[in-house]
């Protein structure tokens, strides 16, 4: 009868990899490799979510050329509109997740799924959430490229849960400064302004605000849903706002969109 993971030389070696670093570099690397005993995967990151900073990257193991044109790219903007990151600073969370599970019923068909999502291969992902405080939660994303998650790993993943936790949580508390820099908060200000402004002085409130949705990757009927209105109701906006923008499509909403977060310009 073969033995499980649990039981091998690998992961007891990682465990006690894990117990003994002393720094936060030290013990990410190695909470990485427990977590690679227990499944495979196609890069990790561990990234600390603020609710008025920009998001802080911890600790990653992706090739230079992925954290240029992954995780920069996300940095500069984008990251306002992750599922991932709407998920991170609400209230109430899970502390593990299926990152198809939480996506918006048109997330796919988004520009941002398109202009970013899509262009990181990922199929499928796996993400652990830590509360740090109010304002700030960690997630530890687990990416796979080639084939999905199954149910036996979905499991183990479950159950090295609170392994994963209590390192995240050492991490932070071994971090030699754990104070968001002025330049992420200024930053991340700016962003969250252009973004809630966008199409100010042209668009009404309900516009701007089935815009918002729209932008994220909610269909029609998911944003009826969202706001207790009528699916034509909101189809009639949806024109409207077009029409007033000067636009035929999500995509051109999303460039506007960009275009505005760019020039740090909120006003339609």
């Amino acid at each position: 009868m073969s033995r499980s993971l649990f039981e091998s030389n690998g992961w007891h070696a990682a465990i006690g990899q894990l117990i003994a670093a002393d720094t936060d570099v030290s013990m990410a690397a190695s909470l990485i490799d427990a977590v690679s005993v227990i499944v495979n995967h196609e890069g990790t990151c561990l990234l600390a979510f603020h609710n008025d900073a920009r998001p802080e990257v911890l600790h990653h193991s992706l090739e230079p050329a992925g954290e240029k044109h992954y995780l920069k790219r996300y940095l500069d903007g984008p990251y306002l509109l992750d599922p991932l990151y709407q998920l991170a600073i609400r209230a109430t969370k899970p502390e593990l997740c299926r990152f198809r599970d939480e996506l918006p019923d048109r997330f796919r068909a988004s520009e941002y799924y398109r202009q970013y999502c899509e262009r990181t291969h990922l199929l499928d992902e796996m993400d652990f959430l830590l509360e740090i405080s109010p304002r700030t939660t960690l997630v530890l994303v687990i990416g796979r490229r080639d084939r999905m998650f199954t149910q036996a790993e979905l499991r183990r993943l479950k159950l090295i849960a609170p392994t994963v936790q209590a390192a995240m949580k050492r991490i932070w508390a071994l971090r030699s400064t754990t104070d968001v820099q002025d330049d992420d908060s200024q930053f991340h200000r700016r962003l969250t302004r252009c973004f809630d402004q966008f199409g100010t002085g042209v668009l009404t409130d309900r516009e701007r605000q089935i815009s918002q949705f729209l932008l994220r990757g909610h269909s029609s009927k998911s944003i009826a849903r969202e706001l207790d209105i009528a699916p034509g109701t909101v189809m009639v906006h949806k024109r409207n706002l077009f029409a007033k923008l000067g636009i035929s499509s999500q995509y051109e909403l999303f460039a506007q969109l960009i275009d505005k977060l760019s020039a740090g310009d909120g006003k339609g």
